[in-house]
């Protein structure tokens, strides 16, 4: 089992840390102090000045041949293993700006997955390819309000047929990325047959986000923080009306669609966590050598030389499990790899947010200020144990794996 940077995969690596270090990281800060800087005062509103950011990191990427790296085993992609893009995406992870610039960044990859894998011919014409070009963004409607959707199979957001079309009806929330004025294309998760299989009563759909009926009712909040121009939108649909041929793989598939598209998408995830950790550990030993209390420097006081320590052993056993899953994807499928991703969604974000946890520690009150980046990294980190699923939900399935070597019982 070879885990290591491949030839292949190590130039690319180095182009992008470069384009990270001397390009986006500069613009980064000017991107985000623009937020809400129109005559509007719209948080989700891009001025020129973004867009003009925004744009020229893109192109200058898509110059350099860094795009589209996360689409593994299709012709579209860039043909990188996900042991491959793993090493990239934890590059990406050291910068909020950088999986966009690119065109790497969630929702959009796991949507681009759905609509390579299972969309039509008509999908991947009116959709795919402006995604794949960075062109427009996309939202993943799933999350409702209602019910637990830690077991999706409650959820009661529906659609029913009437004639050729699909009428929509229902509350979705937490809708990432639907706040942004450049979606334009939602993929919605409907009980089609509440009398179903619990596993047959829900299908996927893909829809014009300005379809009419469509209401964005407010911003979800994380931690205080509306997370514009992205967002995290609580949405209704109210008798929303899409074409049958909006219809994904097939009535009663939604499950078969959601595990193909979440197995990917969130281990992407993970990969860029450990390089938001590997960000505050270098900002940790940075201010440790370069702060000084009671006469000494203050890595060298308190248990600051374990605590530093201990950061540099947990990333390093997340990044080899997170690899590990990466590698049983490659070689044996999303499917049966499922354990392995569930190990590593449950580690990675803990370790991650217990890293930039002691940075801020190291750094003091400047540590949760907005002079350093520490505390949006923290928060973004824990509601990721949210957005890929509550952690008891993952080592449910991890135990559920053990135990299935040990008897023939159904667990």
């Amino acid at each position: 089992m070879d885990l290591g940077v491949t030839k292949k995969v190590q130039p690319l690596i180095d182009a992008v840390r470069k384009m990270i270090d001397e390009d986006i990281v500069p613009a980064n800060e000017e991107y985000h102090a623009e937020i809400g800087n129109n005559p509007e005062h719209d948080r989700f509103k891009l001025n020129d000045r973004q867009l003009e950011i925004l744009d020229g990191l893109k192109a200058e990427a898509k110059k350099r041949g860094l795009w589209n790296f996360w689409l593994t085993d299709s012709d579209r992609g860039y043909g990188l293993t996900t042991v491959e893009y793993a090493y990239l995406a934890e590059e990406m992870g050291k910068c909020p700006l950088a999986a966009e610039v690119f065109n790497c960044s969630a929702p959009d990859t796991g949507n681009m997955e759905v609509l390579e894998r299972y969309g039509t011919d008509e999908h991947k014409e009116k959709w795919l390819t402006r995604l794949l070009d960075g062109e427009i963004r996309s939202a993943y409607v799933m999350t409702e309000p209602n019910v637990s959707s830690s077991d999706p199979t409650q959820l009661s957001f529906e659609a029913k047929k009437d004639g050729d079309e699909w009428v929509l009806n229902g509350e979705k929330w937490w809708i990432s990325g639907a706040g942004d004025p450049r979606c334009a294309v939602y993929i919605v998760m409907a009980c089609t047959d509440p009398e179903a299989h619990r596993h047959s009563r829900h299908s996927m759909f893909v829809m014009d986000a300005d379809t009419p009926g469509v209401e964005i009712i407010r911003p979800m909040q994380v931690f205080g923080n509306d997370d514009a121009p992205h967002g995290h939108m609580h949405m209704r649909f109210k008798d929303v009306r899409i074409p049958a041929d909006a219809l994904i793989l097939g009535e009663g598939r939604g499950f078969e669609v959601a595990q193909g598209r979440l197995g990917p998408g969130r281990i992407h995830h993970c990969m860029r966590a450990i390089g938001q950790a590997e960000r505050a550990l270098e900002m940790m030993c940075k201010r440790g050598l370069t702060r000084e209390a009671f006469g000494k420097k203050i890595a060298t006081l308190g248990a600051n030389y374990d605590i530093i320590a201990n950061c540099r052993m947990e990333i390093e056993m997340a990044r080899l499990l997170c690899l590990k899953a990466a590698h049983m994807m490659d070689t044996v499928g999303v499917r049966e790899a499922q354990p392995w991703i569930s190990q590593i969604k449950v580690v990675a974000p803990l370790m991650s947010t217990k890293v930039v946890d002691e940075a801020m520690q190291m750094h003091g009150g400047e540590g949760i200020s907005q002079d350093q980046p520490l505390a949006g990294m923290y928060t973004s980190l824990r509601t990721l144990r949210f957005a890929d699923g509550p952690d008891a939900v993952h080592r449910r399935q991890v135990a559920r794996a053990e135990l299935r070597k040990y008897t023939n019982e159904k667990i």
